[in-house]
């Protein structure tokens, strides 16, 4: 078989292998045989080919002769040419250009694209081959403490980890998603404290979640409180000391010597930013202080109960040790709790494989201790359990010294569970970045502890924000639950839908249940959508009206997408069996049509560069471009009066490829279609 027929050369496995083709993967497996003769290794080179950004410069374009040049002390120019003389690559493309310096720029025949996309038309996995080699990858996000509502803050952990667990399983790895719940710390201390003391009983009958979720916010409050009062002296310390600090560098910067002024007005503008810093903080407790002390009820409360904090502590301790009343109330709230949480979850469409919270890990955390001492990866300091890692400041603390462990002793026994359990290749952790020296901490902690062999991976993230530029909250400054949230978008798409029904030319086709349902649908959608967009690594500001809009990069722009092409095949009555089964070959004359066919082949490009760094982001930066893709070749590109019954066929047979492909790539990200919008 050649590698003009329907299989490839795999040129890591060297065989032939019948599989749909990854473009870029194919391109840089003929370029690495044309390199292997000029370079030892040029695995770095392969990374430069990439898609070209410009049409009028081809398709692909290889930008290795640069750097290659240089290492060889020629002309890179004189290098392309070089590579191009070994490249084979003439039964896909046509013969590669050399433009300026020496990029090399491939344009891919149109025959051969027809031919290509012609197989994905019985493909149900659009071109996408499992992988080779498949790795068992274990995902752990959410992780919510299911004392508290689900708030915002939960949205990117969820839909992140979602979408990463989707799109490896569906390029065949094994996928193992634990939600590890937090539903055995302090928190319940708080909760348990509360309860026994400032409960009403009747709400809590009523709605038991809403009531236990006011308790903890009252004690958190309080303890809060308590914890802020004792912080005033060393902030005003702090005040005192930096404007001290500040009045001797601005004398400095007044003095004659230059060089000792320029230096003294450095440390003015650092002094005084530590200085605001300080101040901010001050107003802000006073703030929490003023917020209690201004309330009769809440002042009382606080002055009834001055060793909060302590006694929340004790009631953790107590439900830890396993005392009975501790025990008993924390089997009774923790189903209440359970089921408030997978209401959202079920809203969502979010699954996962276990959902082993930190209770889970209880009784193992003695013997992790015991073990990281006996091996000698951790001693005693001032009576706390340490483990002193190379890089860091600070120790890792896994036992305190009144005995009680920590977080990081419970993901220490979480990733040894996982380990005996499911053997995996990776472990990936979807949490926010203010957790990163954490997870930097435990993966050294666990590599010293023998998991060098596991891919340890922080899946960090931004802060979602308000168009004010803070972290998004509601107006009373309080976080914005989850659940209201998922009302709200939902509620904003029903407008838009009802809108858009209503402004049809002929009318409006749906029904009250059908503008519901799609609205559902699509408020939930464009939840996810708008966090899967983002560059994971970024903050981004949350806005309901650009979420549910129906241009630009918006889950609702790739719903409509997708309804339109079922609205053509409605309209033109299209049997779908007769349309996938017919031998009418596909053509790509028209550059819209080329355009939409080259975008639809390089799906699998899109899923290997959302996995290479883990960015969904990747996966809708590729749906966006080709729901324009289809745009242009849905006004460019008559369809169901196409000039012949073959071009008709053929247009009609892109138009299912591209519904298909933007609901395989919206399902990867949990999102679904609808058909009519």
């Amino acid at each position: 078989m050649g590698r003009g027929e329907t299989g490839r050369f795999d040129c890591y496995a060297g065989r032939y292998q019948v599989v749909p083709m990854n473009i870029l993967s194919e391109l840089k497996c003929r370029f690495r045989d044309a390199l292997s003769s000029l370079v030892d290794d040029p695995g770095d080179l392969l990374d430069l080919i990439r898609p070209a950004q410009d049409a009028r410069f081809g398709d692909y374009q290889a930008n290795c002769a640069m750097p290659l040049g240089k290492r060889m002390g020629q002309s890179p120019r004189d290098v392309a040419e070089a590579i191009v003389e070994r490249l084979d690559v003439y039964d896909l493309c046509h013969a590669p250009e050399i433009a300026g310096p020496g990029f090399v720029n491939l344009r891919l025949k149109d025959a051969w694209i027809a031919t290509e996309l012609a197989r994905q038309v019985g493909d149900q996995r659009l071109g996408v081959a499992p992988v080779d080699r498949p790795r068992t990858v274990v995902i752990d996000y959410s992780s919510p403490n299911v004392a508290k509502p689900m708030h915002v803050g939960h949205i990117r952990s969820t839909v992140i980890g979602d979408a990463l667990a989707r799109t490896l399983r569906f390029l065949g790895h094994r996928v193992i998603t634990d939600n590890h719940l937090g539903d055995w710390g302090t928190q319940f201390g708080m909760i348990l404290y509360g309860y026994k003391h400032f409960r009403d009983q009747a709400a809590y009958q009523r709605e038991p979640v809403a009531e236990l979720g006011r308790l903890y916010k009252q004690v958190h409050q309080l303890v809060d409180y308590y914890e802020t009062r004792n912080s005033l002296p060393d902030l005003e310390r702090q005040i005192a000391e930096r404007q001290a600090a500040l009045d001797g560098q601005r004398a400095l910067a007044t003095g004659d010597d230059k060089q000792l002024r320029k230096k003294a007005e450095k440390a003015v503008r650092k002094l005084q930013s530590q200085l605001q810093e300080a101040r901010d903080e001050w107003t802000a407790a006073g703030r929490k202080l003023q917020a209690i002390e201004s309330s009769p009820a809440l002042a009382e409360r606080a002055a009834q109960h001055p060793n909060i904090a302590q006694a929340v502590l004790q009631e953790t301790a107590k439900l830890h040790a396993g005392d009975a009343e501790n025990l008993a109330l924390w089997h009774e709230f923790l189903p209440h709790c359970r089921r408030d949480i997978q209401r959202i979850y079920d809203r969502l469409d979010i699954r996962f494989d276990c959902e082993f919270g930190e209770s889970f890990y209880h009784n193992q955390l003695a013997a992790v201790v015991q073990d990281f001492r006996q091996r000698g990866l951790a001693v005693d300091s001032d009576g706390a359990v340490c483990i002193f890692l190379d890089g860091f400041a600070t120790p890792m603390i896994v036992q305190k010294r009144d005995g009680a462990f920590l977080y990081a002793t419970t993901d220490l026994a979480t990733i040894e569970y996982r380990r005996k359990t499911w053997n995996p290749d990776a472990i990936l952790y979807v949490v926010d970045h203010r957790q990163s020296e954490h997870f930097d901490k435990l993966f050294a902690a666990a590599r010293r502890w023998g998991c060098e062999q596991v891919e340890l991976q922080h899946i960090s993230f931004g802060t979602v924000m308000g168009e004010d530029g803070r972290p998004y909250k509601t107006r009373s400054g309080d976080t914005v639950g989850l659940e209201g949230l998922l009302d709200e978008a939902v509620a904003k798409a029903y407008g838009v839908v009802s809108a858009n029904d209503d402004a049809k030319p002929g009318g409006p086709e749906l029904t009250a249940e059908d503008r519901h349902h799609i609205a559902r649908v699509v408020g939930h959608a464009a939840i996810k959508y708008a966090d899967l967009s983002q560059n994971r690594t970024s903050d981004y500001v949350f806005s309901f009206d650009k979420m549910v809009a129906l241009e630009g990069n918006t889950a609702t722009y790739m719903q409509y997408s997708y309804a339109r092409t079922q609205s053509i095949f409605a309209k033109g009555k299209v049997d779908m069996d007769a349309l996938r089964s017919s031998a009418v070959p596909l053509a790509v004359e028209h550059p819209a049509e080329r355009a939409l066919a080259l975008k639809l082949l390089q799906l699998a490009e899109a899923l290997q560069d959302a996995m290479a760094d883990y960015r969904p982001s990747q996966l809708t930066s590729y749906l966006f471009d080709l729901a324009k893709c289809f745009s242009d070749f849905y006004h460019q590109c008559p369809v169901l009066t196409a000039d012949s019954p073959a071009q008709r066929t053929g247009r009609l047979l892109l138009c299912d490829l591209t519904g298909r492909t933007i609901r395989q790539g919206l399902d990867l990200l949990g999102i679904h279609v609808v058909d009519k919008m």
